[in-house]
């Protein structure tokens, strides 16, 4: 099979372009995407560290620096949450707020031109083709060796 006919192509391609565009915008104000998608996640009450690391698909740990740094741009601040002093929660600063209503705009200016250039028929079904193939992914197992069991 060549790299071309696989669907993982398509998914990392169509990806990588849509986050290289929205790296270029952000870069405009400063920050990237990644920072822009955690900053339009920070609920107003604030929001747990694993709960924005679920939704980056990251470990906590993993999160931390990209969290250092925004503390450190006057982004973000933590606090130890009232209810459970083990966990934490990242709140915005009035920067974080500023940058977070930019980095909103742009996604949903984005889909806005997709939505434009897309029927509802194409939008539905991509959108629900893409709910599969996560679907999918998610309960795949994958056969110990592809070769054996192509020879049987």
């Amino acid at each position: 099979m060549k790299q071309k006919e696989t669907l993982d192509y398509f998914l990392k391609v169509v990806w990588q372009n849509v986050s290289n565009t929205y790296n270029q915008i952000a870069a405009g104000f400063g920050i990237t995407q990644a920072i822009g998608y955690v900053l339009i996640n920070i609920e107003a009450d604030g929001t747990a560290v694993s709960a924005l690391a679920a939704l980056l698909g990251v470990k906590a740990t993993s999160l931390s620096r990209m969290l250092n740094n925004m503390e450190e741009s006057g982004l973000i601040y933590r606090a130890t949450s009232t209810g459970d002093k083990r966990s934490v929660k990242v709140f915005l600063t009035p920067f974080g707020i500023e940058k977070r209503k930019l980095a909103r705009n742009v996604v949903i200016s984005f889909n806005e031109y997709l939505n434009k250039h897309l029927n509802v028929k194409e939008k539905d079904q991509l959108i629900s083709t893409l709910e599969k193939v996560n679907q999918l992914t998610l309960a795949y197992t994958p056969i110990k060796n592809h070769d054996e069991q192509k020879n049987k």
